[in-house]
């Protein structure tokens, strides 16, 4: 056998926000790229009387929210997840929010920019966006969490 590694392994340093096919953003962290199949639960009776539980597959599709950090834009007028996040918020409960969700990707690259892996979101919308906590003693860009609520997701690549 000539081992496990056929390919590089994907290195996460470079990875982007796309939104309706256009990149947006670039990321510092990603969390909630998970799908999990839902798993339904029934209890029976077994042998000797014993309850016992019984697993199998449900019926739904388990998605979490999208969790993405990136440095601050300096200027958030020109910015397009805050301009998506103004029109989410400002639209209200008795405005057109089918309109503001969007599709979009999390797009990962490798050293020479080829496109390693992509992960495809359906009907998502911003739900928060959060400020890093500031401090007078530090140096760091400000960086800003974006939530990102979705009703899909899959791994294309």
């Amino acid at each position: 056998m000539a081992g496990l590694f056929t390919a590089d392994p994907i290195i996460t340093q470079n990875f982007f926000l796309e939104i309706d096919g256009k990149v947006v953003s670039a990321l510092m962290t990603v969390s909630g790229l998970d799908v999990e199949v839902g798993v339904s639960k029934s209890t029976q009776l077994g042998a000797n009387g014993q309850k016992q539980q019984v697993k199998f597959l449900g019926q739904t599709v388990e998605v979490p929210d999208l969790s993405l950090t990136r440095v601050a834009p300096a200027d958030i007028t020109a910015d397009e997840l805050w301009k998506w996040f103004k029109a989410v918020r400002e639209g209200g409960l008795a405005g057109d929010r089918a309109k503001n969700r969007k599709n979009g990707s999390v797009v990962l690259y490798d050293a020479a920019q080829k496109e390693v892996a992509r992960f495809n979101f359906f009907n998502g919308w911003p739900s928060k966006i959060s400020t890093d906590q500031l401090s007078v003693d530090g140096a760091d860009a400000l960086k800003e969490t974006i939530t990102i609520v979705i009703e899909r997701l899959e791994r294309i690549k």
